[in-house]
């Protein structure tokens, strides 16, 4: 079955930065859109970053553009989610997702399978 596995989470202080890694298996990985989520205490989740099957498009929620970067490694399966330049306000738990694709245009929604996420907390 389709499992996605994320890493890299942690307590990171304001102003540093984080690199999360989602490892997908059981899945055709080059033909899957992958995105990152997140959801802080309270709040309903909401999208964070998203790379197409390629690796040539991504799509970053605006107020994180130049902080926030998606990447991802076909050969190894595995997307990343670079961070800097971290807020308090990032924290949350973030999720990979993963949905089949062959659009170029990154999606925001509709995503079909889920990792369990992982923890990242910004102390101020």
């Amino acid at each position: 079955q389709v499992q996605l596995v994320e890493s890299g989470g942690g307590l990171v202080q304001a102003g540093g930065s984080l690199k999360l890694s989602c490892a997908a298996s059981g899945l055709t990985f080059r033909n899957f859109h992958m995105g990152w989520f997140r959801q802080a205490p309270g709040k309903e989740r909401e999208f964070v970053v998203g790379i197409n099957r390629g690796g040539d498009r991504t799509d970053v929620k605006e107020s994180l553009v130049g902080r926030f970067t998606i990447s991802r490694d076909n050969a190894k399966n595995t997307v990343y989610l670079h961070m800097n330049s971290l807020k308090p306000e990032d924290t949350a738990v973030y999720y990979c997702a993963a949905v089949l694709r062959f659009t170029l245009a990154v999606v925001r929604s509709g995503y079909d399978y889920w990792g369990q996420g992982t923890q990242v907390t910004v102390s101020s």
